[in-house]
């Protein structure tokens, strides 16, 4: 029986997108339906890279990267790439949380399956609404802030649960409802549409981050808040930007001693 670690690396290495949604999809289905073993004296894993990724979009620093106006074709194009770009990111983060931390319980290595599922999902719809505008992912420019979040946080599970699905994936709950309301009001019904599911699904992988975390300070002995304040200090303060959606958040697992801190981060930034 193939194991969980090496499905997790095959999707992770696939450079095709079509092939690393694909694989993605698959090894899904094949870990629910119990094909997949999680096996306790796996070898550790592989040291952390960037993962198998297209030629296209080319990466660039996000400050190169031009404001997407929605009010054209092509500036709603370039804003449901970027989109679409974040989603693609996301499955490489999901798959590398279920690769790199081992020895940890079944529903861990079930959530992150799952979520790397639901974001095959989500880029897919995307792309969908992007073809429908005349483009195609790898059209327009990328960053890569998501997957370098991720190398930083390799060495340990606390951090990463605290600071990619925490931070990084949490900013789409603040800025989603916005972007909701603009494509509504432009009559674009159906990247709204997209975007809703998204956003519902996106606050119960939040979610899964707040589950996580709480479980390896619980695991360590560590109050969550204080730690959580301290990894935004450390690793965060320069991404952090509010407004923040303190009811998603609230929903996806934050206390209020933590919106506190990331109203404060972020005001320090």
């Amino acid at each position: 029986m193939p194991t969980l670690f090496e499905a997790a690396r095959e999707c992770l290495d696939a450079a095709a997108v079509d092939d690393k949604i694909a694989r993605t999809r698959r090894h899904a289905a094949a870990f629910a339906r119990g094909e997949l073993a999680v096996p306790g004296d796996a070898p550790p894993p592989a040291p952390i890279r960037m993962p198998g990724r297209p030629p296209r979009p080319r990466l660039v620093h996000p400050r190169e990267l031009p404001r997407r106006g929605l009010g054209s074709d092509h500036g709603r194009a370039a804003f449901i790439h970027a989109i679409a770009h974040i989603e693609l990111n996301a499955v490489d983060l999901a798959w590398d949380a279920a690769y790199r931390f081992r020895g940890l319980p079944p529903d861990y290595y079930a959530d992150w399956v799952r979520i790397a599922d639901d974001e095959a999902r989500h880029f897919l719809m995307l792309r969908e609404r992007l073809r429908a505008l005349g483009h195609d992912y790898g059209d327009f420019d990328a960053h890569n802030g998501l997957w370098e979040m991720c190398e930083k946080t390799a060495h340990d599970g606390l951090a990463r649960m605290a600071l990619v699905p925490r931070v990084l994936e949490a900013r789409g709950l603040d800025v989603t409802p916005g972007m909701i309301a603009k494509l509504r009001s432009l009559g674009d019904d159906a990247t709204a549409g997209v975007l809703e599911v998204i956003l519902r699904e996106e606050v119960a992988h939040v979610a899964a981050g707040s589950r996580w975390f709480r479980w390896f300070c619980e695991r360590r002995g560590i109050e969550p808040e204080p730690k959580f304040r301290e990894l935004l200090a450390e690793y965060a303060r320069a991404v952090l930007h509010g407004p923040f959606n303190v009811e998603a958040r609230s929903a996806a697992g934050f206390s209020e001693e933590e919106l506190a801190a990331l109203q404060q981060a972020a005001h320090q930034a």
